[in-house]
């Protein structure tokens, strides 16, 4: 399947197998897009305000975070997501907050798109040995279905014409709806937790009598610091688990960080893929991660797997009386 609108399948029967299976996964993709809306992100853990409003101004330090991935390489036109996002905390007087800006672009293959942009804002306040904050985002979803590309590729797999199906648009089809979401995060030196629900009053986008809805979305995520008996390596296990009350996501991730400078590390997305982990601090407050998806489901047959990579910079604004100064901190 090629951007191109004069692409014919002028190619070998195992080629011809191989791009048909890959579009029925891909339609099959789209379907569970659908179900389970939001982008799927392996190295959650470095961008928990990207699905947590609460989580914005954690770490005391303006935040700049930008997060691509490749999904199935070796499938035509892959999925592919991008996230970029600022944060910092806003002090006045006692009164602690966060504020934050959040923009997605996610591209499923050829067809389907979802932008967003959102404001964010949370309210802290100290409680035990922690800080409590409650956070919502306000924004807008824009959503689109190249139908005509559809139609140009008259793809046909045994009984099933997709050219035909009413359930396709057969025309471009795009539009905008207002967004919220809402959570709450408790952070700790040792520990944080988190639960936040995404797309609160169900944005749906009409056009042309084809409706484009972003189901509710839940997710709910902690991690843990376990010093071990060297103090220069840590152990940081954590979880995400999501659903939309008809299909559930969960992962479960383990890194070891050395001198605060390395790291590496697992996950495990049940049902769906093996995740490596690896990434480090490069210079003060300037980090880059990388992680790669290897498929246990069936997507394998077609496809040798995910990429993903997430950079990140972290830097202290400092207000003197006379004159204004950045520092930078390395930090994760």
């Amino acid at each position: 399947m090629s951007d191109s609108k004069d692409y014919e399948f002028k190619i070998s029967n195992e080629s011809m197998r191989k791009v048909i299976v890959s579009f029925v996964l891909l339609l099959i993709s789209i379907g569970s897009v659908f179900s389970q809306f939001d982008a799927q992100l392996s190295q959650y853990m470095f961008h928990n305000s990207s699905f947590n409003p609460a989580a914005v101004g954690e770490s005391n330090m303006i935040q700049v975070i930008g997060q691509h991935r490749i999904q199935w390489v070796g499938m035509p036109n892959g999925p592919q997501t991008t996230v970029f996002s600022i944060n910092s905390p806003l002090k006045i007087g006692t009164f602690t907050q966060g504020i934050g800006l959040e923009f997605l672009n996610d591209q499923v293959g050829t067809y389907f798109t979802d932008q967003s942009a959102h404001l964010q804002y949370a309210i802290k306040r100290k409680l035990g040995s922690g800080v409590l904050s409650v956070g919502a985002d306000v924004g807008f979803v824009s959503i689109g279905f190249r139908g005509d590309s559809v139609q140009a590729h008259n793809l046909q797999v045994g009984a099933n014409d997709f050219e035909s199906d009413p359930s396709i648009p057969k025309v471009n089809v795009s539009g905008m709806s207002f967004d919220m979401n809402l959570g709450v995060f408790y952070s700790t030196p040792k520990y944080y937790a988190g639960i936040s629900y995404l797309h609160l009053n169900n944005p749906t986008v009409n056009r042309d009598n084809f409706a484009f809805k972003e189901n509710g979305t839940l997710y709910l995520t902690g991690g843990y610091n376990w010093t071990m008996s060297d103090p220069k390596y840590i152990l940081k296990p954590s979880t995400l688990i999501k659903t939309d009350m008809s299909s559930l996501q969960c992962d479960l991730s383990a890194r070891l960080e050395y001198d605060n400078k390395y790291w590496g590390g697992v996950s495990y997305r049940l049902q769906d893929a093996i995740v490596f982990l690896a990434g480090l601090n490069i210079t003060s407050g300037l980090s880059i991660g990388y992680s790669y998806d290897l498929p246990t489901s069936q997507i394998i047959t077609v496809s040798s797997g995910s990429h993903e990579i997430v950079l990140m910079y972290s830097f202290e604004y400092v207000f003197a009386k006379k004159n204004s100064k950045y520092k930078s901190i390395r930090i994760l």
